[in-house]
């Protein structure tokens, strides 16, 4: 049996996982999840929502149906197993939990027990989909850390990040299935899953890339040309076209609503909106609160105007990207 490449996109919500997933999920052999961990939450109506991005309820898409199968005991309901999933998510990899999951050298049962799932996981979605690399952004650095426990694969991480004040200005937005968030909030959570990332990629820098969002949306074609690199997969299948990227269905679960979009998609330069839009006020209780890591990330002071010119620099691994100087729901 093959062994399979994850790369896991972790870091707080509203940083762009979506659209990076879903032009991954357009390069051949190459499977976009969505937020992977809310399905056993979501299938059952206990989270945001319902629906895979093809459009289908998940228990009813074919899919995600085969892989809700996956680990129910014998004579037991495929809710009862997704809801003994879900109290598991929340006693063992919870965002708090990171530090915990990088410590045991061998997990706990419970641990154990959700590594074999995942590993069931990923291979019921490589099976039915032709795939050999999976695109997880679930963003819960805990479960991040527990892969290299996860048998039958080879882990990559992705830490996506994106200026505070800019995700708590899009908190501020309702869209569909997407509730309001308070910056300070958000920003609290923008802080602990950051830290919690920085702790699982500083575990295997050598499979580890740092991106901002802002760098993405200045120079999308190199940001991926990096990402594929990292996957070792040759750039030339690139989707991405200068700002241009067709997309085809997805079978996501939950993530941001556009992930229903499809067709000829512009990666628009410009996240300028919450520069005019937020308050002072926010503005500054926002950088007081991610104080601790705006200036390794770059996100002090006025930020500079998005350079869109071809000669903008693609992402940087990890260790160099921090020497030289990322739902709809949330489990902290």
């Amino acid at each position: 049996m093959s062994t399979l490449t994850v790369l896991y996109i972790t870091g707080w919500c509203r940083s762009g996982s979506t659209i990076i997933g879903n032009v991954l999920n357009e390069v051949a052999g190459c499977f976009h999840t969505g937020e992977l961990s809310f399905l056993w939450k979501n299938a059952y109506g206990n989270g945001s929502n319902t629906m895979c991005g093809c459009g289908t309820p998940l228990v009813q898409c074919a899919l995600w149906a085969k892989v809700l199968e996956q680990g129910v005991a014998p004579g037991e309901s495929a809710q009862g197993h997704a809801a003994r999933v879900v109290r598991r998510q929340l006693d063992t990899v919870r965002t708090r939990h990171t530090w915990r999951v990088l410590r045991q050298g061998t997990p706990s049962p419970a641990l154990y027990e959700h590594a074999e799932l995942l590993a069931r996981t990923y291979r019921t979605i490589a099976d039915a989909t032709g795939s050999h690399i999976i695109v997880d952004s679930g963003k819960f650095p805990s479960e991040a850390a527990l892969l290299p426990h996860v048998d039958g694969i080879t882990p990559y991480y992705l830490h996506l990040v994106r200026d505070p004040r800019a995700v708590a200005h899009s908190w501020t937005k309702t869209k569909q299935y997407v509730v309001p968030m308070s910056a300070a909030r958000s920003t609290a959570y923008w802080l602990g899953f950051n830290v919690a990332s920085e702790l699982v990629t500083r575990r295997h820098p050598e499979r580890s890339l740092f991106l901002r969002y802002e760098d993405f949306i200045a120079s999308p074609q190199a940001t991926i040309d990096s990402l594929l690199e990292l996957i070792q997969v040759d750039r030339s299948v690139n989707p991405v076209k200068g700002r241009t990227v067709v997309l085809g269905r997805n079978h996501t679960v939950t993530g941001n609503p556009d992930r229903f979009l499809s067709g000829s998609t512009l990666l628009r330069p410009g996240d300028d909106a919450w520069r005019k839009e937020l308050p002072a006020k926010v503005k500054t209780l926002v950088s007081t609160l991610a104080w601790p890591l705006t200036g390794r990330y770059q996100y002090r002071g006025t930020p500079a105007p998005v350079d869109v010119g071809s000669g903008a620099e693609p992402a940087k691994n990890v260790s160099n990207a921090r020497s030289g100087n990322l739902g709809t729901g949330t489990h902290s």
